[in-house]
């Protein structure tokens, strides 16, 4: 267990998940899965797999992980009555398609985005079934995770198709349900981390006019360049510098953004690694959230309901 773990940590992250994975993971335990009472199935009774199927970790004792994500869903974390601005974001975990890191890009960051008013939804979308043993998925995880990113100047071949099936159809539920969440349809977005931004801009990529984002936020994402719509919703792009994944090459995807006439900002920080989440204490990372909501404002996307 701990030569593969000292090998993990050597490769620099490459699960694309939180700043723990980054560092030397010194402590693997299994955990009985939490209680999600209010994780919605994202197909209703049509949802696919089980949720028996999934192994629930946690990494250095304090960053909670889910593998074999075979059963969909949203969970939603709604503002204080009084408090919703209509604005929506659906927050997409990253983690290599092999885990999502649950706990810290997902149910932390809805909760903070709930707190400035915007009705936030989890996305625990599909991911590539790994191996149960801890020891054998951490080796499996990190084979694939090379020979996926293995060229930075191209978007990665390291892809799983649901978790794109499952954005989109939580777009839809979000909008379907609005009125219900207090929600505008037409504010509803998406923020995605590692492999969740790459899940965001699969999403904006495959979706029909109307069912994509109308915004989003891709955080820590490859820079490679994509192409862009002209109809492109406006992206908030978020790197470090020093991210050791996803080098910034001259940003060729903000540059794509830019070409195409649509609304980008960039925010590429000094120091923050791969995996920053909510920020790296003693960086600007921290500011990272705040920096997004007031981009969101500045897009007309935070005004109260009470005034529309």
């Amino acid at each position: 267990m701990k030569r593969i773990i000292r090998a993990f940590a050597a490769s620099t992250a490459l699960l694309c998940a939180t700043p723990v994975l980054a560092q030397a993971v010194t402590k693997v335990e299994n955990m009985t899965p939490p209680a999600e009472p209010d994780a919605i199935p994202l197909y209703g009774k049509a949802t696919p797999g089980k949720a028996s199927s999934e192994t629930w970790v946690k990494y250095n004792g304090e960053h909670m992980v889910v593998r074999n994500v075979s059963r969909p869903t949203l969970t939603p974390f709604l503002p204080e009555a009084g408090k919703a601005t209509g604005a929506a974001v659906i927050v997409a975990p990253g983690g290599a398609y092999m885990l999502l890191a649950i706990e810290p890009e997902g149910w932390k960051v809805a909760r903070w985005l709930a707190k400035q008013g915007i009705a936030a939804f989890v996305l625990k979308y599909r991911i590539m079934p790994t191996p149960v043993d801890n020891d054998a998925s951490l080796a499996f995880m990190n084979k694939k995770a090379m020979e996926g990113i293995a060229d930075p100047t191209k978007q990665p071949t390291l892809q799983h198709p649901p978790s794109t099936d499952d954005a989109l159809a939580a777009l839809a539920m979000v909008r379907a349900r609005s009125a219900e969440w207090g929600v505008n349809p037409k504010r509803v977005g998406m923020i995605g981390f590692s492999a969740g931004a790459m899940t965001s801009l699969n999403t904006v990529v495959a979706a029909k006019p109307g069912e994509g984002p109308d915004f989003f936020g891709y955080i820590y994402g490859p820079q490679a360049k994509a192409d862009v719509r002209t109809d492109a919703p406006p992206m908030f792009a978020a790197i470090a510098f020093d991210d050791p994944l996803f080098p910034t090459m001259g940003f060729p995807l903000v540059e794509a953004w830019k070409a195409a006439k649509r609304p980008v900002e960039l925010h590429a920080y000094e120091r923050g690694g791969h995996g920053f989440n909510m920020g790296v204490p003693g960086t600007t990372t921290t500011g990272m959230l705040d920096q997004f909501v007031s981009w969101m404002d500045m897009q007309g996307l935070m005004k109260p309901a009470s005034a529309q």
